[in-house]
């Protein structure tokens, strides 16, 4: 039997995932990041990304989408916080390609009042889903 971890991804709305996995592999700020078990304790922020966690005898991996937040890493734990959390199978790929769309329209409307940041954030997060959408297709 292989190594294993346990992994918790918690959304302010509710817990997403929680169980065993060989191997964690999540969007830290600078790069992916890939936890085994007995991994050195970490505390870091995640970008918008897919969590990809490779279960124990199963072969597909899970796929959760985060916008972002916080992981923790201690030897036999791995804790995901996210201000919002999807599995990767939930993710509307139509909702996602309309908020990209709605992201780029208001950064290019040079009459519009608008926050850049938020604009650029909200396009990160509608690309970062995109790309767990094809990410998911890939695997089926």
């Amino acid at each position: 039997m292989a190594m294993t971890i346990h992994v918790d991804i918690v959304s302010a709305e509710k817990s997403l995932y929680s169980g065993l996995a060989e191997v964690v592999i999540a969007p830290g700020q600078r790069g992916e990041l890939g936890i085994y078990p007995r991994h050195t304790p970490l505390l870091t922020t995640l970008k918008p990304g897919s969590v990809r966690i490779k279960v124990p005898d199963q072969a597909e991996e899970e796929l959760v989408y985060v916008s972002g937040g916080i992981l923790e890493v201690q030897p036999n734990t791995v804790t995901i916080l996210s201000d919002s959390a999807i599995r990767g199978a939930d993710l509307d790929e139509a909702k996602a390609l309309e908020a990209v769309r709605a992201a780029e329209e208001a950064m290019k409307d040079k009459a519009a009042v608008i926050d850049y940041a938020q604009a650029q954030a909200e396009l990160a997060q509608a690309v970062a889903q995109l790309a767990t959408i094809n990410k998911l297709r890939k695997l089926t």
